[in-house]
Parts: C-alpha cells; sequence; structure tokens
C-alpha cells in the first residue's frame, strides 16, 4: 500500500512538473520569439535568392549545386548510414513543406530523429521496465511496454510534422478568403498575376505571416522557374487546403488555355468565404458537446454546494436546536 502511494505521489509531481513548465513555455515563449514576420521573411528571401542562385547554375551548366552545401554532422551521419533508404517516409518533402520547413536540412533532422528517437526510447524502456522494473510489472508487459516505446519513438517525427503542418493549415484558411479578394482586386486592377501575389504577400504580413510566406515564395517561383505551371503546381503542393488548390487549379487553367482568370476568382473568392462561415457554424454547433464535461465536472458540484449549503445549514441548527 505504501509503494502504490509513492507511485502515485511522483506520477502527480511528475505530472505537476511538465503542467508548470509548460505554462511558462506559454508564457516566456512570445517574449522570446523576437520579429516573428522578419524571421519569415527573411525565410522566404532565403529560399527566393536559393531559386535564383539555382537557375543561374543551369544556365551557364555548371555541375556544382545549391544541395551541396547542406553539409554538416547531421548530412554526414545520413547519408553515411543510408538512413533515407532505410527509413523512408512517402512524400517527405511535400509533409515539409505544408509545415513551413523547407530545404534539405529538415529532411536530414528527420531521419536523424526517426532513428535516434527509437533507440532513446527504448534505451529508457529497457532501463526502468526491464532491468529496474519500476513499475512493478511482469517480464512480458515490461517487454511489451518497451516495444511500444521503440514504435512510438519511431512516429513521433511524423506525428510532430503533421501537428505543426495542421496548425499551420489552419492559419492560413483563416484569412485565405481575404487574401483571394486581395488578389481578385489587384488582377482586375491591370496587374499581373506575379505583382499581384507580391503585393497581397506585402499586405497579408501583419494578418497572417504563413500565408504572406507562400505568396512571396510564389512570386520568386515565377521569376526563376522555367515553367509557371510548375510554380502553381507548388504552392497546391506545399498546402493541403481546397480553397489553395482550387485556385492552383484555375491558375493553370487560365496559363494554358487563356481563360479570364477574374470572373474564376471571384468565384472561388465568393466560395472560400462561405466554406468560413461554414467552418464557424460548425464550431458553434459542436460547442455545447464540448461543454457538457465541463459543467458536469466543475460547474455543477459548485452550484450544488452553493444552493444546498445554506439549507443544509440551517436545517443542521434546527436538529441541534
Amino acid at each position: 500500500m505504501g509503494n502504490e502511494y509513492v507511485y502515485i505521489q511522483n506520477i502527480g509531481y511528475l505530472a505537476l512538473t511538465l503542467l508548470v513548465t509548460w505554462t511558462a513555455y506559454q508564457i516566456l515563449a512570445p517574449l522570446l520569439e523576437g520579429d516573428k514576420i522578419k524571421k519569415r521573411m527573411k525565410s522566404v528571401s532565403s529560399a527566393r535568392d536559393a531559386l535564383r542562385d539555382q537557375r543561374l547554375q543551369e544556365l551557364n551548366r555548371q555541375q556544382n549545386s545549391l544541395r551541396g552545401n547542406n553539409r554538416g554532422g547531421i548530412k554526414d551521419f545520413v547519408d553515411r548510414f543510408s538512413l533515407q533508404k532505410l527509413l523512408e517516409a512517402a512524400n517527405l518533402k511535400d509533409k515539409l513543406a505544408q509545415a513551413g520547413l523547407r530545404g534539405q536540412r529538415p529532411i536530414y533532422i528527420f531521419y536523424m530523429f526517426r532513428f535516434v528517437a527509437p533507440l532513446l526510447l527504448g534505451f529508457l524502456g529497457v532501463f526502468f521496465m526491464i532491468i529496474l522494473n519500476y513499475f512493478d510489472l511482469n517480464l512480458s508487459q515490461n517487454v511489451l511496454a518497451t516495444l511500444s516505446l521503440v514504435l512510438a519513438g519511431y512516429y513521433l517525427p511524423a506525428i510532430y510534422v503533421k501537428n505543426l503542418a495542421g496548425k499551420r493549415a489552419t492559419k492560413i484558411a483563416g484569412v485565405f478568403p481575404d487574401a483571394l479578394d486581395l488578389l481578385l482586386i489587384c488582377v482586375e486592377s491591370g496587374m499581373s498575376v506575379e505583382l499581384a501575389f507580391a503585393r497581397v504577400s506585402q499586405e497579408m504580413a501583419e494578418n497572417s505571416v504563413e500565408l504572406a510566406e507562400e505568396f512571396s515564395l510564389t512570386t520568386a517561383e515565377l521569376s526563376y522557374l522555367q515553367s509557371r505551371r510548375q510554380a502553381y503546381e507548388n504552392l497546391a503542393r506545399r498546402n493541403d487546403n481546397p480553397g489553395i488548390k482550387s485556385v492552383s487549379t484555375a491558375l493553370v487553367q487560365s496559363e494554358r488555355y487563356g481563360t479570364p482568370l477574374g470572373d474564376t476568382l471571384r468565384t472561388l473568392a465568393t466560395e472560400n468565404r462561405q466554406m468560413r462561415v461554414m467552418a464557424a457554424e460548425k464550431k458553434a454547433a459542436a460547442l455545447p458537446a464540448k461543454l457538457t464535461v465541463p459543467m458536469i465536472l466543475f460547474f455543477l458540484p459548485v452550484l450544488f454546494i452553493v444552493i444546498l449549503t445554506p439549507a443544509a445549514m440551517r436545517i443542521g441548527g434546527a436538529f441541534a436546536g
């Protein structure tokens, strides 16, 4: 009984420590970020410079490429053990791009963590569960728990990237209809598509750094890639958003067949605004169901205490008298 109490107490201390650490991180993270817009725009500028340099190298028929500069300890380790073939992930480059991670370095870091995380968690499982038997389980349960930790370590990098991409897609989806309206205004005013994307990226920088980053990168690709269609397809590939994919398809069709772009963008802008309203209505409709459990656990007990305590005190006083 005493060991169970100590075990529960240790779990409580661990949960309290994690809660305090997470709260401190949430408070201090905005103070440590600095100028977020400047950092993200600097990243886009670096990507634009990389595209320009790559285009110049293709024109000059040089053999060296920008990927040769991404050498370091992580890259050497991944290449030495052929982790890209051993731990291959489908469409990894597109998934990282959807999470806002571009270039070769995030790919090598992903494979590095996919290799290290199972080993680290497996070592911790063997040490605490099999050797020390910290949780006082039998051998088969300890082995099963250790294997579960190894499997979780293998999928943990992919889960992190997916979570990061989901948060980024949510941020973009909230402001994309407004950006589409601005893009429509720019196109109907006579601007070219490149200038329209550049203008919208400047206007949307204050509201959504992620969307401004995507539009700036599309502007760079329209300037330096051989095919404008490839730039539009890259925009859809980097963003798992139905509205952005529809706009990309409309731009490709306009580029191929010469169809008018203004009417298409106006229709797409209306559809995206309706989708945003429907998403808000869906969240509002789901709110009562989500509030049921918190009300039962937190509000109703307090309400009963407030209502019944005076009556209980009066009844107790009447019997005492």
